[in-house]
């Protein structure tokens, strides 16, 4: 018998607990059929992230996944969703490879990360070559997600850390903050931005953005949880999320 409300697919999502964006992201995301069933990973809420720290922390963050796997699978998903986009981009395409590798294996389930997602959406809207990146991480981290979109053939000819100073802090920047960092982002030699970071409130926002902009503008929520529907073969339109969701 079908699970009664995840009847098309259950999908096990794995979120750091300081995390308050992603699940209601995601949810609003959720077609008929599709329930989201997430596990915490126990995320310690550092006050002073730095530039010296932030890769710590990620380890830190890395090191308490497999205990979020083991939870989750208790519910028997269909497929994972990885609900934090850090650890994705950690040692560039092969170390986001391994990183799926690990997981897989595992668990016999596949599974959607931020970094693959990004590069695929930039890949679904085509003609993007040159990419301008948004974070709340630090630059030390930023240095790993461009080296994520080199390997992956993208130029990234900008990028801007906004060093948010706690992992909570990350979910209390405004529109206002975003859209400014938008627009000090973008250019006539850029031909996509992509906001990276799950606990950054864009979903709703790179959607407008698109239309003033004129240009792709990739949302990690928006585009992990594209990803995931398209490789369980899900594909009804999304409306209200932009382009990504509405059309490919």
């Amino acid at each position: 018998m079908p699970d009664q409300l995840g009847w098309r697919r259950k999908f096990g999502v794995l979120a750091p607990s300081t995390n308050t964006v992603v699940q209601p992201d995601f949810d609003d995301l959720r077609p008929a059929g599709v329930s989201n069933h997430f596990s915490r990973i126990f995320t310690p809420n550092v006050k002073a992230l730095s530039n010296d720290t932030f890769n710590a922390g990620i380890a830190t963050i890395g090191s308490n996944v497999t205990a979020a796997i083991d939870s989750v699978m208790t519910c028997e998903p269909d497929y994972l969703v990885m609900g934090m986009s850090g650890l994705s981009f950690l040692g560039g395409s092969k170390g986001a490879d391994e990183f799926v590798r690990r997981i897989e294996e595992a668990t016999g389930l596949r599974i959607s990360i931020g970094s693959h997602a990004a590069a695929a959406a930039l890949r679904a809207y085509g003609g993007v070559a040159r990419i301008a990146i948004l974070s709340p991480y630090w630059p030390v981290m930023n240095a790993e997600v461009k080296r994520y979109f080199s390997d992956a053939g993208f130029e990234v000819v900008r990028d801007l850390a906004l060093e948010c100073t706690s992992w909570t802090a990350i979910a209390s920047v405004s529109p206002g903050q975003c859209r400014d960092a938008l627009q000090r982002l973008d250019g006539d030699d850029v031909d996509a931005i992509v906001q990276v970071g799950t606990n950054l409130s864009m979903l709703r926002l790179a959607a407008a953005a698109e239309l003033w902009l004129g240009k792709p503008v990739v949302a990690i929520n928006a585009a992990t949880y594209w990803h995931a529907l398209r490789s369980n073969d899900i594909r009804e339109p999304i409306a209200g999320f932009g382009r990504l969701l509405e059309t490919f």
